[in-house]
C-alpha cells in the first residue's frame, strides 16, 4: 500500500473518530441542559411554598443542609423514667376479677425508660412540644439540646385524646421553630422529619406529604394526621416534621408498619391541631373540648338510596339529644352532614373529630341535606358534660374525679348513678379499684342519682365507702378506704 493511500485512510478515520466525538459531546451537552432545565422548572414550579436552597459549600447544587442548620437546634431529644402497675396475669388488672375471687389488690410496680423527641415553639417561655406516650407516666423528664445541654422539664399538660403534651424548660440562648398553617399543605409537598430514631440521636430524612386528613385509624380519638413517606421510626415521637422553609407542618406521632421500623408510611399531627391543644393547655392546664349533643353514624349507599339523595360520603344524625347545641341550632334526626365548616366530611369520625377540636363558644357551620335540599345551620359549641367533673372529698376517692353520666355515654338513660370520668394511675382510688367510664350506682347502699347527691353523702360518710360500681352488664361492691 503506497504512503498517501495510508495517509489518506489515515486521516479518513482521525475525521470518523472525530465526527464520533462531536456527536457524543453534542448528545451529552444536550442531556445535562435538558436537566439543569427540569432541575430549574421544579425548583421555580415549588416557588415560595419550599424553596431548595441554590448552594452549599460553594457549590451550586440543591442541599437542604443551611435549612437544617437553623431548624435542628430547635428539635430536642427527650428521655423519661417512670413506673407503671403491672399484673402478672391481665386478669388481675380487673378489679371485679378480683373481688369476685377475693383476691387482695397488691400492685406490682415496674420502672421503665423511653426515649422519644420533641420541638421548642417558645423560646422566650421554654415551651416544647411533645407527644403524650412519650412522658406517660414519667416521673423525670429530661431534655438534651442539640448543642448537648441536658436539661429538667416541667409537665405543662397533656391531651391524650390527641397525643399532645407541653412540657417546659429553662435555659437561655433557645433556638424556636416557627408553626406553619398545616392547612394550606398539598399532597406533594416536600417534607422533612427530625427525630431520635432507636436513641441514635437527632436523624434527618425527607419525603413528600402522602395523604391528608387521615382518619379512622384507631391511634388516637380524635385523628387527622398528615401521612408521609419520610422514615418515622421508634423515637420519632413528638419531633418535627417540616417543610423545605424550616417551618414546623406537623409533629410525628405514628407509624404503621408489622415489624415496627418504617415501611414508608408516617403520620404527623397538623401544625395547626397541635397549636390549638397547646394554646388550650397552657391557658387552662387542660382541653375544653366542644359538645354538639347527637349521634351520627356513617352515610352509606344503602341509607343514600333510602334518603334520595345522590351523595355517598357525610354522617346521618340518628339522634339529637333536647336542649343540646345541635338541637338548639335546628338539627333533627335523619339529617346528613356533608360539610363542617366548608369542608367535606367523608364520615361520622370526621365530624366528631371537626366538632370535638374546637373550642367552646365557637360557631360550626354546618351543610346538610334534609328530604334532598340542602341546608346551611349553624351551632354554637357547648363545654362537654364530662367538663363538669369534680372530686370528692375522701381519702380513698383521692385520684379520681367524677361527674353526671353524659348524654352521649352507651348506656344513658338506663343506667344511673356517677361516671367516674378520670383515675390517675397508682393514686388511692386506682388502688382502690375504681377505674375511668365505671358507674358508681349507689352509695352505702343509697341509690345514686346525680353528682350533687354523691359529694353530699361523701361528705357526710364517715369510714370506710361501700360502693355498688358497674361496668357493661356487670356489677360488684367495692370498699374503698
Amino acid at each position: 500500500m503506497s504512503v498517501d493511500r495510508r495517509n489518506r485512510i489515515a486521516s479518513t478515520q482521525h475525521e470518523a473518530s472525530t465526527a464520533t466525538r462531536r456527536r457524543t459531546n453534542t448528545v451529552h451537552f444536550r442531556l445535562l441542559s435538558g436537566l439543569l432545565l427540569l432541575l430549574t422548572l421544579v425548583v421555580l414550579a415549588y416557588g415560595a411554598r419550599a424553596e431548595i436552597p441554590a448552594a452549599a459549600d460553594g457549590l451550586q447544587v440543591p442541599s437542604l443542609a443551611p435549612m437544617l442548620q437553623k431548624v435542628t437546634p430547635a428539635v430536642v431529644n427527650i428521655s423519661t423514667k417512670g413506673h407503671v402497675t403491672v399484673q402478672s396475669n391481665p386478669l388481675m388488672q380487673d378489679p371485679f376479677f378480683r373481688q369476685f375471687f377475693n383476691i387482695p389488690n397488691v400492685p406490682l410496680e415496674r420502672k421503665f425508660q423511653s426515649l422519644g423527641s420533641g420541638v421548642i415553639v417558645d423560646a422566650k417561655r421554654g415551651l416544647v412540644l411533645t407527644n403524650n406516650h412519650v412522658i406517660a407516666n414519667a416521673d423525670q423528664i429530661t431534655v438534651t439540646l442539640r448543642d448537648g445541654r441536658h436539661l429538667k422539664a416541667k409537665l405543662v399538660g397533656t391531651d391524650p385524646e390527641t397525643d399532645i403534651a407541653v412540657i417546659k424548660i429553662h435555659a437561655k440562648h433557645l433556638t424556636e421553630l416557627k408553626l406553619a398553617n398545616s392547612d394550606k399543605l398539598r399532597v406533594g409537598d416536600f417534607v422533612v422529619a427530625i427525630g431520635n430514631p432507636f436513641g441514635l440521636g437527632q436523624t434527618v430524612t425527607s419525603g413528600i406529604v402522602s395523604a391528608l386528613g387521615r382518619s379512622g385509624l384507631g391511634i388516637e380519638g380524635y385523628e387527622d394526621f398528615i401521612q408521609t413517606d419520610a422514615s418515622i421510626n421508634p423515637g420519632n415521637s413528638g419531633g418535627a416534621l417540616v417543610n423545605l422553609r424550616g417551618e414546623l407542618v406537623g409533629i410525628n406521632t405514628a407509624i404503621v408498619s408489622r415489624s415496627g421500623g418504617n415501611i414508608g408510611i408516617g403520620f404527623a399531627i397538623p401544625s395547626n391541631m397541635a397549636r390549638d391543644i397547646m394554646e388550650q393547655i397552657v391557658k387552662y392546664g387542660k382541653v375544653k373540648r366542644g359538645y354538639l349533643g347527637a349521634q351520627l353514624q356513617n352515610l352509606t349507599p344503602d341509607l343514600a338510596s333510602a334518603f334520595g339523595i345522590s351523595e355517598d360520603r357525610g354522617a346521618v344524625l340518628v339522634s339529637v339529644v333536647p336542649d343540646s347545641p345541635a338541637a338548639k341550632a335546628g338539627l333533627k334526626p335523619g339529617d346528613v352532614i356533608v360539610k363542617v365548616d366548608g369542608k367535606s366530611v367523608p364520615n361520622a369520625e370526621a365530624v366528631r373529630t371537626a366538632v370535638g377540636l374546637l373550642r367552646v363558644g365557637d360557631k360550626v357551620h354546618f351543610e346538610i341535606l334534609r328530604n334532598g335540599q340542602k341546608h346551611e345551620i349553624t351551632a354554637t359549641v357547648a363545654p362537654h358534660e364530662t367538663a363538669a367533673a369534680a372530686e370528692a372529698r375522701h381519702p380513698g376517692l383521692a385520684g379520681a374525679t367524677f361527674s353526671n353520666i353524659p348524654s352521649d355515654y352507651p348506656g344513658y338513660g338506663t343506667v344511673h348513678g356517677v361516671l367516674i370520668a378520670r383515675v390517675k394511675p397508682n393514686s388511692n382510688a386506682w388502688e382502690s379499684g375504681l377505674r375511668k367510664d365505671y358507674v358508681i350506682s349507689s352509695l352505702n347502699r343509697i341509690p345514686l342519682h346525680n353528682l350533687k347527691q354523691f359529694k353530699k353523702l361523701v361528705e357526710k360518710s364517715k369510714g370506710p365507702l361501700l360502693l355498688q360500681v358497674q361496668r357493661g352488664d356487670m356489677a360488684a361492691f367495692l370498699v374503698v378506704k
